[in-house]
């Protein structure tokens, strides 16, 4: 069974990360399925609206470590597939809407950035800390976190891996509302429905008006850069190997 559910209702197409034993980490092979979605989604008649939600009790705890722990040793593929689901998160033209319960780690964070509209749970937790494991950010997100909520919480958030509550994220811009867990799906299903009723013509040209996608296009292929240089360097396997060891990492 594959760790991404796929699902189509209402015109609506529902992404699920399905791994809740690992807390719904995303592997290469997730990445694989959800920028295959997405890209097909483009064409899809049956396709008004995107819902990316998760099962269990997490969003994501963002990328599966196991597979930046291979690239850093040279043995993971040169081909990520994080990188085509980032292209077609950014391009994306259908509306995308988010149900984030439990913690939204790094990607999980960073994602939402692209969604239009965000229902997170009143347990949900967001944080992206990439310079903990001696990273930098990704999703063009060094360009649209800080238009967000302002270059001071954006740094804290990035570089001290602050976290986030539900209330704070929608007070920052973050999401839309928060509702109670357990109508979650629900309430994010609805909403998806209501947008999928609008007319769509309508909907994706006010979509492309509110985003700049070739800036953030441009600024996607600038952080990847840096992202797999730092994902070989010496300082990422000390993070690697300290967390795989539940030891703080040390970085001189």
């Amino acid at each position: 069974m594959s760790d991404i559910h796929v699902e189509r209702a209402d015109k609506v197409l529902v992404l699920s990360f399905a791994r809740p034993s690992k807390k719904n980490a995303i592997t290469d092979a997730m990445y694989a399925t959800l920028a295959d979605e997405l890209e097909a989604a483009e064409t899809d008649p049956d396709v008004r609206v995107v819902l990316i939600r998760a099962e269990g009790d997490a969003f994501t705890a963002g990328n599966d470590l196991a597979d930046f722990a291979a690239v850093n040793a040279g043995n993971g593929s040169s081909v990520r597939n994080v990188e085509r689901f980032l292209r077609a998160l950014t391009a994306a033209t259908r509306p995308i809407v988010a149900a984030v319960q439990g913690i939204a780690v790094g990607v999980g964070t960073t994602l939402l950035l692209h969604c239009d509209y965000v229902l997170l749970g009143d347990a949900a937790v967001l944080t992206t800390p990439f310079v903990n494991l001696a990273l930098v950010p990704e999703a063009a997100s060094s360009l649209l976190l800080p238009l967000r909520i302002g270059h001071a919480r954006a740094f804290s958030m990035f570089v001290l891996g602050e976290r986030v509550t539900a209330d704070t994220a929608v007070a920052w811009g973050l999401g839309n509302r928060v509702v109670p867990t357990a109508s979650l799906d629900d309430e994010a299903m609805t909403a998806a429905r209501r947008i999928a009723a609008q007319p769509l013509g309508a909907v994706t040209a006010t979509k492309k008006l509110m985003r700049d996608v070739s800036a953030m296009a441009a600024r996607i292929e600038v952080e990847g850069v840096q992202f797999r240089e730092r994902l070989k360097s010496a300082e990422a396997r000390e993070a690697f190997v300290a967390f795989a060891e539940r030891r703080k990492p040390v970085f001189t």
